[in-house]
């Protein structure tokens, strides 16, 4: 009886590191590290050049059923807080280029900071934040700090509006 203890808790113990491994590596609160890239139209872009702006890191593919029902309403965040101050940086876990583009056009992504270097969750930005699943988000402030993780698009809009509609 107490082998299968002993073993039923390592079991718990070996899903739960596994687990907590496979979550973002930065929540709320935290710094949002800076990270270098190159954009889709071949501009250089740093995270930090968005200091003093809110930031939506948005981590997807467009293979990812999740993600495409989910775009419309980062779409929608866009227009309704791009204008006070939001920005949305999407980074595509990817393989097929032609797929990403069309999947760009297709759901209306209209902001002009897409990254993907086609390495899917290999990539280094991926790697940076530890993201092992999409879709995943990361809203940040304009002081670089994390504001959620991974939010819905009902609690994004929800922080926008008191963050940037308030005056």
């Amino acid at each position: 009886m107490k082998r299968w203890l002993f073993a039923g808790a390592v079991a718990l113990l070996l899903l739960f590191v596994w687990y907590r491994s496979r979550q973002p590596r930065f929540i709320a609160g935290e710094q949002a590290p800076d990270f270098e890239v190159t954009l889709a139209d071949g501009t250089p872009f740093h995270l930090s050049d968005f200091r003093g702006r809110h930031v939506l890191l948005h981590f997807w593919g467009s293979w990812c059923g999740p993600c495409r029902a989910e775009n419309p309403h980062l779409a929608e965040l866009y227009q309704r807080y791009h204008p006070a101050g939001l920005e949305i940086v999407s980074i595509g876990i990817e393989r097929n280029p032609a797929a990403w583009q069309r999947a760009i056009v297709a759901d209306g992504l209209v902001w002009p900071h897409h990254i993907a270097d086609f390495q899917e969750f290999g990539s280094p930005v991926a790697q940076l934040y530890n993201v092992h699943s999409i879709p995943t988000t990361f809203l940040i402030n304009p002081g670089g700090d994390i504001m959620g993780v991974s939010l819905s698009p009902k609690a994004m809009d929800k922080l926008l509006a008191e963050k940037l509609l308030r005056n």
